[in-house]
């Protein structure tokens, strides 16, 4: 029994991943499944897609691993955040389709509860901003628009919880109810110091307590997967929200250690240790991933347009044919001849928050290509991470720490060498590919393995993290600060029109 089963539920597919003890990847399988657009600015899944889908995943990669769940030590759980799934207790079957994370319904509501004058308490409790971003609002709809669900749910007979929680209470056949605190920490709903439900958030958005999961450290008893689902009874010892679990699977286990995951968004994170720390620079504060103890906490920062932006050269503008083309076509100029693209497709996430701007290119010129706009297209991912890296040392920095000394990197777009080199010429540190960039779904893996007594803590696991490549700075210091002007520059001007 010395392997590992993680199963990613994502905003796209499903994925699960089996590793051995150290670490490599065994097998995998990946299942994507429908999106749902209602109306504009709604994004809906059917939980039952989310649940069948990672099912039918966990069970390719154990064949495909030539594996059985004998075989396995414990399984790991990792899921898109915030995502919201309100369900029968009798039945397990869903009232509503599963709110999407990148859902706006519920923006009327935030309105309301900001103009109440709620954001110091709520971002004291919680360390978040007020924003339909997160699922206390999503589930505050579901229960006032579904019909009968508000009295269903006083009455007891209705379950809350993230996409964690779905998996594991099908994957338990009901047994169990429960989130982890970086799950939890995602619902404007719990208070991250005590580590529970907060009485006074669930009366402001009219929310019975009955409803809600009970919440464990992410390494922990998270119940036992029923053995008809995979052939034999499995111990649930891990369970994180994705971005938690990519700071912990890069062994990002204390204060100052920063990793940045490049997918269709980034998403940064700072380990803070034991330290609570409310952003002055508009970042969120969250409890990051870890064992049972005394609470740990991660400055985060999302850039809504990382990946996209390439995916938009190719759909959009049909600059390219495949993605993977992008890098090739960015080299094929020196630079992006003065050309500044400010990708706010959706807005502008942290540091700016600015929801309502929309996407410019600036600097064109009658020699501009394609060939700069795709390299602009590039450095725009760059850009915005630098800026959120800025903001996170500047907080450190003002709360006695230190600025952050290199970065680790994960997610699909870090395979591109050319964004890498830029990133670490930026930001004037080290960035550092690892071995393993599955480090999602590593995570999820390495907290059951803790649970599951596979590992003797977390110095073993700070011994496995091995670097793939290191970026060092090549660019002078003094043109780094004038190319991150050239680029605020620009976003003051799409802010602006």
């Amino acid at each position: 029994m010395n392997y590992l089963l993680a199963l990613d539920q994502g905003t796209s597919s499903s994925r699960s991943i089996v590793f051995d003890r150290d670490g490599h990847v065994v097998a995998m399988a990946q299942r994507e499944f429908r999106q749902i657009y209602p109306q504009p600015g709604w994004v809906e899944h059917d939980p039952r897609d989310l649940w069948q889908t990672q099912l039918e995943t966990a069970r390719e990669a154990l064949a495909k691993a030539g594996l059985s769940a004998r075989d396995i030590r414990a399984v790991g759980i990792t899921n898109q955040r915030e995502t919201t799934v309100v369900w029968n207790r009798r039945t397990g079957e869903p009232v509503y389709n599963a709110i999407v994370w990148q859902d706006r319904r519920a923006e009327a509501t935030c309105a309301a509860l900001r103009d109440a004058g709620l954001t110091p308490m709520v971002q004291e409790k919680t360390g978040l901003r007020i924003d339909a971003y997160f699922s206390g609002t999503k589930l505050k709809w579901i229960l006032d628009q579904v019909p009968g669900a508000r009295a269903q749910a006083e009455a007891g007979e209705l379950a809350f919880g993230t996409v964690d929680s779905w998996l594991i209470w099908q994957l338990t056949k009901g047994r169990t109810h429960v989130t982890d605190h970086s799950n939890a920490a995602r619902t404007m709903l719990f208070n991250i110091h005590t580590q529970d439900w907060d009485t006074d958030l669930l009366r402001a958005l009219d929310i019975p307590a009955a409803m809600m999961p009970r919440s464990l450290p992410s390494s922990a008893p998270f119940g036992e997967v029923d053995p008809a689902w995979l052939g034999a009874p499995l111990v649930i010892g891990g369970v994180a929200g994705d971005q938690q679990s990519a700071l912990f699977g890069q062994a990002c286990f204390s204060a100052g250690m920063a990793k940045n995951t490049y997918g269709t968004g980034c998403f940064m994170l700072m380990h803070t240790g034991e330290r609570f720390q409310i952003s002055q620079n508009g970042l969120i504060t969250t409890a990051a991933a870890q064992p049972p103890g005394t609470p740990q906490y991660a400055l985060e920062g999302s850039v809504f347009i990382g990946g996209a932006v390439v995916q938009w050269l190719r759909d959009g503008l049909r600059a390219i044919e495949s993605s993977s083309e992008v890098q090739a076509l960015a080299e094929s100029v020196p630079d992006a001849g003065g050309v500044v693209l400010v990708p706010a497709f959706t807005g502008l996430g942290a540091p700016y928050w600015q929801p309502d701007c929309r996407g410019s290119i600036v600097g064109l010129t009658r020699g501009t290509t394609m060939a700069h706009i795709a390299r602009a297209a590039l450095e725009s991912i760059a850009f915005q991470s630098a800026s959120l890296l800025q903001a996170m040392s500047r907080d450190a920095v003002a709360s006695g720490g230190v600025p952050v000394a290199e970065l680790r990197v994960d997610g699909g777009a870090c395979v591109n060498d050319l964004l890498m080199q830029f990133q670490a010429d930026l930001l004037g540190i080290p960035v550092v590919r690892p071995a393993v960039i599955e480090t999602t779904a590593l995570g999820a893996a390495y907290l059951a393995g803790l649970h599951a007594g596979m590992y003797s803590g977390l110095e073993e696991l700070s011994a496995q993290w091995k670097a793939e490549r290191v970026f060092h700075p090549t660019l002078s210091r003094e043109r780094a600060t004038e190319r991150m002007a050239q680029w605020e520059h620009a976003v003051r001007q799409t802010v602006a029109a």
